[in-house]
């Protein structure tokens, strides 16, 4: 029997992707299942875990349905977003919807600790306490929710929840270990410290092991829901976005990583990590390497809230072929895509969305075309601040689903002064695969993994729209600037209502 497929699932922030490959790279089978978002309150966002593994079975069901042949997969691994994590009482029940990375219920308390603990925290785990991580988010349910709080009995982060259903495995991976900003970045351990402001006990915390690790087989429950056949080797894992960025192609320092996704970032190798206020750090599945990260909270997110609000029945294509029509600069509308606050570089969950410089000679194309601006200028944003710290790249490897756009593509190539490389495959699944590779022994390590990895595109930017994306960028940061009081009344207005 040819048991030489290996099976690569991610969670993301909108749906849950498996993908199988051969180990040669090329794409056997994929399919994709949507995941609801809750928000019952402005600022919220939730998930049910059940739906996760619900659509985990139902995207491999497809792809057997296709014609793979699930007794050929020889292993698999998982991948989802960092901060995103399970609770679960003493009996394994669930105890609440999971809090997802882009939640900002937690900006108070964030603020609190930032006030009380802000540099031991950086010391300690390494990043700075904001509403997107863990530690902030296990404070908010101390105070709002002290009951589900005091039957925290395990905390799992995501992918590691999904594997538990697949193997019954119990352990997490550094990456994510750090993503719930309960762990010692000195000692590679959990922090009692850290676990002590959230009022947890360390012993809730699983294992750390290695994201090649091989954390069991498939149970016979989870092969009877799955088709995945029983004892097909399991592998740790780690975050989505240290997956794409290792599939993606950013495999040595000097090349960095551009993702347009529910959310956008910008990242860059390194062996050496500074830790600081304004640049996120993790350990990357390249040995001895991280990386440095800065994240916007609305990326593909605010297109798909413009196409629900605005172009339902034009749809995404419809919608790039308007923007197409519109100029360079979209004759000065700009766009603030703030939807959700904003993480890099201004740590500010308070920040709202705006278009800015509305006249009557502005259509749906300049719409369209100014988001796709905007976004790029929040990516511009985070790659100033590692230009500042003198960890900028000029090439950047582009992944996510925002990719699809040509037009997209060079704006970001235009608006960042970057030479653009689109990888053939560089989502998460792609790269969870990989890792299912590496843990399985298909391939030696992180380098053989990495000769699959293939170009299919390189942009470079055009000269002549430089000077209008120069002034249209500074005007981006103005707008910021002036708006951002106000934005802070509206805000907090609205906690108020609710």
């Amino acid at each position: 029997m040819n048991k030489d497929l290996l099976l690569g699932i991610d969670l993301g922030a909108g749906s849950l992707k498996s993908m199988v490959i051969d180990t040669q790279g090329t794409v056997k089978g994929s399919a994709s299942k949507n995941i609801e978002t809750l928000s019952p309150q402005p600022g919220y966002s939730e998930q049910d875990p059940e739906n996760w593994w619900a659509a985990l079975a139902s995207s491999l069901q497809e792809i057997w349905a296709s014609g793979v042949d699930p007794e050929e997969i020889t292993a698999v691994s998982l991948t989802a977003g960092a901060h995103t994590h399970v609770l679960e009482d003493a009996k394994g029940n669930i105890l609440r919807p999971a809090i997802m990375w882009n939640d900002q219920r937690s900006g108070v308390q964030a603020a609190r600790a930032r006030d009380a603990h802000g540099e031991r925290i950086l010391q300690i785990s390494g990043n700075r306490i904001s509403a997107t991580w863990t530690l902030p988010q296990l404070m908010w349910l101390r105070e709002e929710e002290p009951e589900n709080h005091s039957k925290i009995h395990r905390i799992r982060p995501a992918k590691d929840w999904l594997r538990r259903c697949l193997d019954g495995s119990d352990v997490t991976d550094q990456t994510d270990a750090w993503g719930l900003m309960l762990a010692n970045v000195n000692s590679g351990g959990w922090s009692a410290e850290l676990c002590s402001m959230a009022a947890i006990s360390v012993d809730v915390l699983p294992d750390i092991v290695d994201s090649a690790t091989i954390t069991g087989g498939v149970t016979a429950a989870a092969a009877a829901a799955t088709g995945l056949r029983q004892g097909t080797s399991v592998i740790c894992g780690t975050s989505d976005t240290n997956a794409e960025t290792f599939s993606g192609g950013m495999t040595r320092p000097g090349v960095g990583t551009l993702k347009l996704a529910t959310a956008g970032t910008v990242s860059t190798l390194t062996s050496d990590p500074v830790f600081s206020d304004d640049v996120i750090h993790y350990p990357h599945l390249v040995a001895d390497h991280y990386y440095a990260i800065l994240g916007t909270n609305s990326c593909a997110s605010a297109h798909r809230w413009l196409r629900d609000a605005l172009f339902v029945e034009t749809g995404f294509e419809g919608m790039d072929q308007l923007a197409q029509q519109a100029s360079v600069g979209s004759d000065g509308l700009l766009f603030s895509p703030y939807l959700n606050g904003e993480r890099s570089p201004y740590w500010d969950p308070d920040l709202r969305a705006s278009f800015v410089g509305l006249g009557f000679h502005h259509g749906a194309s300049h719409f369209c075309r100014a988001v796709y601006e905007g976004i790029a200028f929040t990516l511009r944003d985070c790659l100033e601040v590692l230009r500042t710290r003198n960890m900028g790249f000029d090439t950047a490897r582009l992944v996510g689903g925002g990719t699809k756009s040509g037009l997209w593509r060079q704006i970001i190539a235009d608006v960042t002064g970057l030479t653009i490389e689109v990888p053939e495959q560089g989502d998460a699944s792609f790269g969870a695969a990989l890792i299912a590779g590496i843990g399985s022994g298909a391939f030696s390590d992180t380098s053989e993994a990495a000769r699959l990895i293939r170009v299919a595109e390189t942009l470079s930017p055009n000269p002549e729209t430089k000077e209008i994306y120069e002034a249209a960028f500074t005007r981006f940061r103005a707008v910021k600037e002036a708006l951002t009081p106000v934005n802070h009344e509206i805000a907090c207005s609205v906690r108020e209502a609710t």
